[in-house]
């Protein structure tokens, strides 16, 4: 059994994505651009790096450059995030890999000292090993996070599961040689996700099941 699951945080643990688009619709909006309005065309559009995302639904860089929109997109979600709940069974589901003895961490594209805010705002800081976010938030990747910590504790690939909701998410596990396993639900959707080739979970309990 792998000896870590690694967790993304938005759209897997956290559910933010209604927030999410309710933001950047905002943004769409006051720009004379047609909003997204549903999670269906949200789930045909995201993607990483996100300054492609921003791409795909209208934003033009050459009348505002990425990072400004960013500083908008995050400076609304900061006060949004904590209405986001948890998904229903995701202190369940960290429970039950505490129980199995498998350690945990949550690695994310936000940033770090905000990722820790929020994850101590819901509640379960203390059921994982580590938090590990960004230095910035721009959102550029997060594969290198990761590695460096399972190296630096001598944790082979083969030894950790991530638990995404993207195509992001399982290209970063296969670039570590770790499994993946994603949760449909999140920030791209069931046929988005068949392009990983990867097992697709109905929710965070059935972790457990694929691990026994």
């Amino acid at each position: 059994m792998e000896k870590y699951v690694v967790w993304d945080w938005n759209g897997t643990l956290l559910d933010d994505v209604d927030v999410c688009i309710d933001i950047v619709d905002g943004m769409l909006v006051r720009r004379g651009l047609q909003p997204l309005l549903t999670r269906e065309l949200y789930w045909q559009v995201f993607t990483f790096p996100i300054k492609d995302y921003y791409a795909r639904v209208g934003f033009d860089f050459e009348k505002e450059p990425y990072e400004r929109l960013a500083e908008e997109y995050m400076d609304v979600y900061d006060r949004m995030v904590k209405t986001c709940p948890l998904f229903p069974e995701a202190e369940e589901a960290l429970d039950s890999m505490n129980a199995l003895g498998v350690r945990q961490v949550i690695v994310s594209a936000s940033r770090h000292d905000k990722l820790t805010d929020q994850v101590r705002h819901a509640g379960i800081y203390d059921k994982l090993e580590a938090v590990l976010g960004m230095g910035n938030l721009y959102a550029h990747g997060k594969e290198g996070l990761a590695r460096q910590y399972f190296s630096q504790r001598g944790i082979a690939p083969e030894q950790v599961l991530f638990v995404g909701d993207t195509l992001h998410d399982a290209q970063v596990a296969k670039d570590m040689g770790c499994g993946c396993v994603l949760i449909a639900r999140g920030h791209q959707g069931p046929e988005q996700l068949k392009a990983a080739n990867v097992p697709i979970l109905s929710d965070l309990l059935a972790v457990k099941e694929y691990l026994s």
